[in-house]
C-alpha cells in the first residue's frame, strides 16, 4: 500500500498505519474456542460483528491509515465484506506468525512508517489506547498491548524484524512471554499499553456482554448481537409453554 509523502500530507511525523488481523467469517474457522458454549453459526455471526466494529474503531482514529491483513483464501471475501473501503492484503504463509511477519514486511517497506497490528476481537477498546500505542512507538522499537490471559491484542514496530514472530507459543498463554524474549534477544526496546482482554472464551464474552449492556455505543453491532442472542437464549430456555 503506497502512502502519501510527508510533504503532500502537510505534516512531518511518520505515517501511521493500523493493520487489523482478520479472517473471513466462516463457520469453524473463527473463534473456535467459543463453540464449546455457542453453536458455530452463532460464533460466526458474532465474529462478523466484532470484525465490523473493529474496523469502525480503527477508522475513527485521526491521521491513521487502516488496512487489513488476512490469509490469502480470505482476501476477496473480506474485500467484499468491507466494500473495498480499506486495503485488504493477503499474508505470505499460513498462521498468525506468518501474518504478523507479513504485516511489518509489507507496511514498513516504504520507510518512515509506524505500524501496529491489531486483533479483530477487541472493538470495545478505547480509541485513546490505540492513539497511545502510536505515541509509545515513537520512542520505542516495539509496542505491545498485553492481554490478561498471557497473549497480546496489539503489537507495533517501525521496521520488519524477521525473528520477532515465530510459530512457537502463538495463540497460547505464553505468547506474550515468547514475544518479549525474542524482542530482548534482538535488543529491541519495548513499551506497553494498558492490559486488556479480547474475546476468546465464554467468560470473555460474558464480560463483554455486561459492558455493552451499559455502553452499547462502544461496539454497536456486537451489542446488538449480544442483545438478540440473549433474547433467543432466554426464549429457548423458557420453552413455548412458559411464554
Amino acid at each position: 500500500m503506497e502512502s502519501p509523502s510527508d510533504s503532500t500530507m502537510g505534516f512531518s511525523h511518520p505515517n501511521r498505519t493500523l493493520v487489523i488481523m482478520a479472517k473471513a467469517p466462516k463457520p469453524g474457522m473463527v473463534k473456535t474456542r467459543l463453540t464449546e458454549s455457542l453453536p458455530p453459526p452463532a460464533v460466526t455471526a458474532l465474529y462478523r460483528c466484532l470484525l465490523e466494529d473493529t474496523l469502525a474503531l480503527a477508522t475513527s482514529l485521526t491521521s491513521v491509515e487502516v488496512a487489513v491483513m488476512c490469509p490469502e483464501p480470505d482476501q476477496s471475501e473480506l474485500a467484499h465484506l468491507f466494500g473495498n473501503t480499506v486495503p485488504v492484503v493477503a499474508q505470505r504463509g499460513e498462521g498468525l506468525a506468518a501474518g504478523l511477519t507479513s504485516v511489518f514486511r509489507h507496511f514498513t517497506a516504504a520507510g518512515r512508517q509506524h505500524v501496529i497490528a491489531f486483533n479483530s476481537d477487541s472493538p470495545h477498546l478505547a480509541p485513546s489506547v490505540l492513539d497511545r500505542a502510536f505515541e509509545i512507538l515513537a520512542s520505542h522499537d516495539v509496542v505491545v498491548g498485553p492481554t490478561h490471559d498471557g497473549g497480546y491484542y496489539l503489537v507495533g514496530a517501525k521496521a520488519a524484524h524477521a525473528a520477532l514472530f515465530e510459530a512457537d507459543g502463538m495463540g497460547t498463554t505464553s505468547a506474550l512471554e515468547a514475544l518479549l524474549a525474542r524482542a530482548r534477544a534482538l535488543e529491541l526496546s519495548t513499551g506497553f499499553t494498558d492490559t486488556f482482554y479480547d474475546v476468546d472464551v465464554a467468560d470473555d464474552l460474558a464480560r463483554l456482554a455486561a459492558e455493552l449492556r451499559l455502553a452499547p455505543g462502544r461496539a454497536p453491532r456486537t451489542a446488538a448481537w449480544v442483545a438478540e442472542w440473549g433474547t433467543r437464549s432466554r426464549t429457548a430456555a423458557s420453552g413455548p409453554g412458559d411464554l
